[in-house]
């Protein structure tokens, strides 16, 4: 399993329902996408990987979504309401790609 520790600013998209993700910088993005295929769940077909990520000794599983060659980490109202995370807070976090199994 491939683990990445990385700063990722928290953006918000609105949508119909609003969404918060942590924006997954570039040079992380590329080296996720090389292992992507032995992790991903290939019944989705778009391109989601599962990931198991940690915040602030908050810990999740969650799948990373696909966005302009890079990858958004989703964020939870559950995992916000225990981080406390404000918009456009910078994260830091600690994920490997895959899922433990819960």
């Amino acid at each position: 399993m491939a683990e990445f520790t990385f700063d990722a600013q928290v953006i918000y998209w609105r949508g119909p329902a609003p969404y918060y993700f942590a924006s997954i910088p570039a040079e992380i993005g590329a080296k996720i996408a090389a292992r992507a295929r032995s992790v991903s769940y290939g019944s989705y077909g778009w391109g989601v990987i599962p990931v198991e990520a940690q915040i602030n000794g908050v810990s999740f599983c969650t799948s990373l979504f696909p966005k302009d060659g890079s990858y958004l980490l989703p964020l939870k109202a559950k995992v916000r309401a225990q981080l406390g995370t404000a918009d456009l807070e910078t994260l830091h976090i600690a994920m490997t790609l895959g899922q433990a199994a819960r």
